[in-house]
């Protein structure tokens, strides 16, 4: 008898009974299991000609052993059904203590937080149109492990599709793909770090998520005042900073856009010192009311780091991004990548090469595009003159300024409504020394399309 029995058709496991004959062992070794619950009840089990096959042992030896277990009421047995665990099989575990924790509150019927595209519209029968022409097409390697960069196929479809939507120089070689801009932050922090950069310049206003990150890898981040021209980056001028995480083409949260002045003055701070710019372009195919800006990262390739995701554009879930590097970081951020892509599935990263290429991605930011500038104006119209929508007409979300006293009595009433929203402050840097804005921060691509209207609604129902 062998140390253990398996069926490679079932998957079946049994431990053996020691010191028993065959018949013997296999009826304990099928009765614990049952007993212990490792088969579940109601859970099929091998034909005994099967079984026998795979046990090497004889036919009526298993149908013997099933018999039995049936007689005891550990299995039963049907015409047409098989033989299955019983539904009773399963022995009552002793209770164990749970600590009572208190009801954790659900999700409010309403969303209006910002960060999120409109999940419902993500091209299903398109991604899978295209997972499909990648699979067959894909190369034998594909499914080992991979380039650190990613896979090339990915990386020539974004180099084109970045330099003809947003004016980004950059070739294949030079990018490199990640798991969502966290990733990419994460890396080129513990890059900055390697290269003995102590503080960076970040936006007043922004997620504390990436300051996190930045101050997780042993970086400082100092605040630059944000107003409606974008972040001040003449205050990069003697700061001390190593490099600056900026989003140029539509300040998050704010909602302005870089001035040429400033973004120049970004330009000549990093030439002048050797710091290096981040530029977080995370929603720039969506402008409304014109032509979308070209990437900053045009003015100067050496000196910017230009990063993009596909969270915005597709779904977040998909956990794509990537960054276009000035040649001399390569090695560096190679380095702190590891030498395999740990994070990206590379089917995933053919999958999205092939919607791009095949002019799908286009087609879909284009309908998307349509879809977001209508709940803007929607939004627009239904505020009237209660709020004041404040920055450009672009990306996913917008700020309604209010009047004094009206974040908090609109923060109250939106809890009554059941509405989920943030106020302007809640992405202040604290160490930010601007003037206070009483503000909402409106995620209106974040509803799906059913929700829109009555998210909508409660959001007007909230205003003072």
């Amino acid at each position: 008898m062998t140390e253990s029995w398996a069926t490679f058709g079932a998957d079946l496991h049994l431990e053996p009974a020691p010191g028993r004959g065959v018949r013997a062992g296999l009826t304990e070794a099928l009765r614990e299991a049952a007993r212990s619950g490792r088969l579940a009840p109601g859970a099929r089990l091998p034909s005994s000609r099967s079984l026998a096959v795979d046990l090497g042992i004889a036919r009526n030896t298993v149908a013997e052993a099933y018999a039995e277990l049936v007689a005891e009421g550990w299995l039963t047995a049907r015409r047409g059904s098989g033989t299955r665990v019983a539904e009773r099989a399963r022995v009552r575990q002793p209770a164990v203590a749970v600590p009572v924790r208190r009801p954790v509150r659900a999700q409010t019927s309403y969303s209006l937080k910002p960060g999120s595209p409109d999940l419902g519209g993500f091209p299903r029968a398109a991604w899978l149109a295209a997972a499909r022409r990648a699979l067959t097409e894909a190369p034998n390697e594909a499914f080992g492990y991979a380039d650190p960069r990613g896979r090339v196929e990915l990386r020539e479809a974004l180099a084109g599709y970045l330099a003809r939507a947003r004016g980004v120089y950059a070739d294949p070689e030079h990018i490199v793909l990640c798991a969502g801009f966290g990733q990419a932050l994460l890396l080129l922090a513990r890059m900055l770090r390697a290269r003995r950069v102590r503080e960076v310049a970040v936006e007043g206003y922004g997620l504390d998520f990436h300051r996190d990150l930045l101050t997780g890898a042993g970086l400082r981040t100092r605040p630059l005042a944000v107003d409606a021209e974008g972040a001040r980056t003449t205050e990069l001028a003697g700061s001390g900073a190593g490099a600056v995480l900026l989003t140029p083409a539509h300040q998050f949260p704010t909602g302005a856009a870089l001035t040429p002045r400033r973004r120049v003055a970004a330009v000549d701070w990093a030439r002048s010192t050797g710091g290096l710019i981040l530029e977080d372009d995370y929603d720039g195919e969506f402008r409304y009311d014109r032509q979308p800006v070209g990437a900053l990262q045009g003015l100067d390739p050496d000196r910017v780091v230009y990063l993009g995701t596909a969270s915005k554009s597709l779904a977040p879930g998909l956990r794509m991004g990537w960054m276009a590097l000035p040649r001399p970081l390569m090695d560096e951020v190679l380095a702190a990548k590891g030498r395999t892509d740990w994070s990206s599935s590379a089917l995933d990263q053919l999958t999205l090469a092939e919607f791009i290429r095949s002019g799908a991605y286009d087609r879909h930011v284009r309908e998307m595009r349509l879809r977001y500038r209508r709940r803007r104006d929607e939004l627009v119209a239904a505020v009237g003159d209660r709020a004041v929508v404040s920055g450009i007409a672009a990306g996913l979300h917008a700020v309604l300024d209010l009047p004094p006293g009206g974040e908090r009595a609109a923060l109250r009433s939106a809890a009554w409504q059941d509405l989920g929203l943030p106020p302007l402050s809640f992405f202040r840097h604290p160490q930010a020394a601007m003037p206070p804005r009483e503000a909402l921060v409106v995620g209106f691509g974040t509803p799906s399309q059913s929700a829109w209207t009555p998210t909508l609604a409660a959001l007007v129902a909230s205003l003072p």
